[in-house]
């Protein structure tokens, strides 16, 4: 059991199972099946024992408008009740953020269950609290982009702020960019926003470089680590703690809020990196003892992508629930074998039969020396430097 048990304050999940109507349908990579297969296994392993389950409330207008323009949320709503051709320029009726009836109510309740987990929190009714099916990191402030119609993060975000939050940190660890959280709290040095991702060159959104520091007043605010396709466990983990703790420890942060995509498995259709569902494992518990360090054990966790539906999602959600419930599930764990059986019989797909890939993740320390002919060692060091300074850190220690 990890030391950073749950022993101090109650921790919880927002759910409902109507959080599924979430649903570009057809054969969109965000399939919803990905949540209900995931809150079947913790269930089933006893996970959701240890967590207190959150009815989810949909977001109103009111709140949603506090990060998106009027007329992106008219549009969507316009949009959802007959849907028909889409607005290219505000990200809908694309391949990425399709059309489907119903699409505001969808999006409003991820982010009024994001916003409950922010508000478990905050109030002190929950120590952790996790919403998996919120981490829809990429929406604009006027525009829906890479399959996310509403930043619930970013709503999250505002409302602490809206509480009187002074400092909030942000940690993305998708495979992809978190651009729209980075994008809307750029200048606004109240937020500090890191996100590990793989590099911009060869995957969407094209950004997230380590000159992407935040905007005037703000500098510092926002962290990339660009990683080379095909990184690791090892070189994740590097990376990792090569730049997060040090930054978290000197931003002292009130609240400490996680995006968990685990898009960067191998085994993902849509991106390039290489981790484990052990290396991921390993990502969640570096988390919450980080809340603990820095944040006196607030956390709030989100999903965010990951397309491996059937054998990564349910895997590494499960482990991300049981690490915010404070009681992590031993590597070696067996699936059990009603969720196989419920899996094989619903999707004629073959299950895992372990939580873990059999891997044993192991990192070298970034103090033991950097090599400049690594890429994944040049990117690190680009972020160090850039980012660094501009908090008072020695990036070169």
């Amino acid at each position: 059991m990890s030391e950073c048990s749950a022993e101090a304050g109650a921790t919880s999940v927002v759910f409902d199972p109507t959080l599924t109507e979430y649903d570009f349908g057809g054969e969109h990579p965000m399939a919803p099946v990905r949540v209900d297969l995931t809150m079947r296994l913790a269930e089933d392993l006893g996970v959701l024992e240890g967590l207190t389950i959150v009815p989810a409330p949909v977001a109103s207008e009111d709140r949603i408008a506090t990060v998106h323009d009027p007329a992106l949320i008219e549009a969507v709503q316009r949009m959802g009740a007959r849907p028909g051709p889409g607005e290219e320029a505000r990200g809908l009726g694309t391949d990425d953020n399709p059309v489907f009836r119903g699409m505001h109510d969808a999006a409003a309740h991820v982010v009024g269950a994001t916003q409950e987990a922010f508000r478990q929190v905050w109030s002190g009714e929950s120590r952790h609290s996790a919403n998996i099916t919120g981490g829809l990191h990429h929406a604009m402030p006027d525009r829906a982009s890479g399959f996310c119609i509403y930043n619930d993060i970013a709503v999250g975000i505002q409302w602490l702020l809206d509480q009187g939050a002074t400092r909030v940190a942000y940690v993305d660890v998708d495979a992809h960019h978190g651009d729209g959280v980075e994008r809307i709290f750029y200048d606004d040095p109240r937020v500090l926003t890191i996100s590990l991702h793989e590099t911009g060159q060869f995957l969407f959104p094209g950004t997230g470089f380590a000159d992407e520091t935040g905007g005037p007043g703000a500098e510092g605010s926002a962290v990339n680590v660009a990683l080379p396709p095909g990184t690791g466990d090892s070189g994740w983990l590097r990376a990792f703690h090569a730049v997060v703790p040090e930054l978290l420890e000197a931003f002292a942060p009130e609240v400490l809020v996680t995006q968990h995509g685990c898009d960067s498995h191998s085994e993902d259709p849509l991106t390039h990196l290489m981790l484990s569902v052990d290396g991921q494992r390993a990502a969640y518990d570096a988390l919450h003892r980080l809340a603990h360090e820095v944040a006196g054990g607030r956390w709030v966790a989100t999903g965010g992508g990951g397309y491996s539906i059937y054998n990564v999602v349910p895997r590494a959600w499960t482990h991300l629930l049981a690490t915010v419930a404070g009681r992590p599930i031993a590597p070696e764990t067996p699936v059990p074998a009603a969720w196989r059986e419920h899996l094989t019989a619903t999707t004629r797909r073959r299950a895992p039969t372990s939580m873990s890939d059999g891997r044993i993740p192991s990192f070298r320390a970034w103090e033991e020396g950097y090599d400049p002919g690594i890429w994944l060692d040049r990117a690190i060091h680009q972020t160090r430097l850039a980012a660094f300074p501009l908090h008072g850190i020695d990036p070169v220690l």
